[in-house]
């Protein structure tokens, strides 16, 4: 076996995407679709330090700490909404409540 390269990591990377982009789409718990935009952002994450390390830059690992800034605040605004709903409509299944509609 050769050693692993920067195309191992980016493959490894799109096909976490591509888990968490299905999930998105298929689940109905947003709960769910939730841990899978993370596993769409860690996707991200794993392709920023990889291009960043095989270019001998540190610019990819500082986007990344970035991107899990915008995660940490996504999960928690996210969180509360959630919340904030189940506690108003007592469900949080995405087609039953639609808030949006007047």
């Amino acid at each position: 076996m050769g050693p692993i390269t920067a195309t191992h990591y980016i493959g490894l990377s799109a096909i976490l995407f591509a888990i968490g982009a299905v999930g998105v789409g298929i689940k109905r718990n947003p709960i769910v679709i939730f841990m899978c935009i993370e596993l769409m952002l860690n996707a991200a994450n794993l392709a920023l330090v990889a291009m960043g390390k095989h270019l001998g830059s540190i610019s990819g690992q500082m986007m990344a700490i970035f991107v899990m800034a915008v995660a940490a605040a996504e999960v928690a605004i996210g969180l509360g909404i959630i919340v904030s709903i189940f506690r108003s409509r007592e469900t949080i299944d995405i087609d039953e409540v639609n808030l949006l509609k007047l």
